[in-house]
């Protein structure tokens, strides 16, 4: 299988923003109230437990590129059936959640940018499996890009 250029770019800057977070910047410290370090405490285990379950559920159809893998299956169960990228929404929750818990204004920025990243890497997953799942269209009316689907 040949992996296309552009999902080979997108997992490259998502690697670099996992690296780029492990790093920190001083002069970018930000001091939380403790209410907002317990919020941050909350979406560090709410992001982990999502990105576990979700990975879970994935299973053999797990691949860090946006493209399907050849005989892959559409997944609409489980924490599947409400959110369409739920990997994506757990980890963006548990790098905000560790940044707030870092008190660090840079650790939240590069949350942010790769929040972004996946928002655009989102779209173009989506763009790909529609072109190999009929049924696609139909899920992602009742379902959420990140969050759960309200109305």
């Amino acid at each position: 299988m040949r992996i296309p250029f552009k999902d080979i770019l997108f997992v490259l800057l998502q690697f670099a923003l996992f690296v780029a977070f492990v790093f920190e910047v001083g002069a970018m410290r930000i001091y939380f109230p403790e209410i907002v370090f317990w919020i941050g405490v909350g979406m560090l285990g709410l992001g982990a437990l999502v990105t576990t379950i979700a990975v879970l559920q994935l299973n053999i159809h797990l691949s860090p590129f946006p493209s399907p893998l050849p005989g892959s299956k559409l997944i609409v169960k489980g924490v599947y059936k409400f959110v369409r990228h739920p990997i994506y929404t757990g980890i963006i929750m548990a790098f905000i959640g560790f940044a707030i818990i870092a008190d660090s204004g840079y650790k939240l920025l590069v949350a942010v940018i790769l929040a972004l990243l996946f928002y655009f890497k989102s779209v173009y997953e989506e763009n790909r499996l529609m072109e190999v799942f009929t049924n696609y269209s139909e899920y992602k009316k009742r379902s959420g890009r990140f969050l759960p689907k309200i109305w």
